[in-house]
C-alpha cells in the first residue's frame, strides 16, 4: 500500500512553499482582477425563505480601462 501525500513536494515545485508579502499580493490582485462570488440561502425546517446570490469584481481601475491609443505627432 502506497503513501500519498496532498501537498506539493518542493523539488517538484520549487515555487510551492514560495512566502508571498501581502502587499505582493494585494498588487497582482489589483493589476489582474478577481471575482468573488457566493450564494446565501436562510431557510427554516428545509424551507427556503431567502436567497441572495452575491457576485464581487475586485481591480483596479487601470485594470478594466481599455487601453488608450497613442497619439500621433
Amino acid at each position: 500500500m502506497g503513501v500519498t501525500t496532498l501537498a506539493p513536494n518542493s523539488a517538484d515545485d520549487p515555487l510551492a512553499y514560495r512566502p508571498v508579502a501581502l502587499v505582493d499580493l494585494l498588487d497582482r490582485v489589483l493589476a489582474t482582477g478577481v471575482v468573488i462570488t457566493g450564494d446565501i440561502t436562510l431557510a427554516i425546517a428545509d424551507i427556503d425563505l431567502v436567497r441572495v446570490s452575491l457576485r464581487a469584481l475586485i481591480a483596479s481601475v487601470g485594470a478594466l480601462a481599455p487601453p488608450e491609443p497613442e497619439a500621433t505627432q
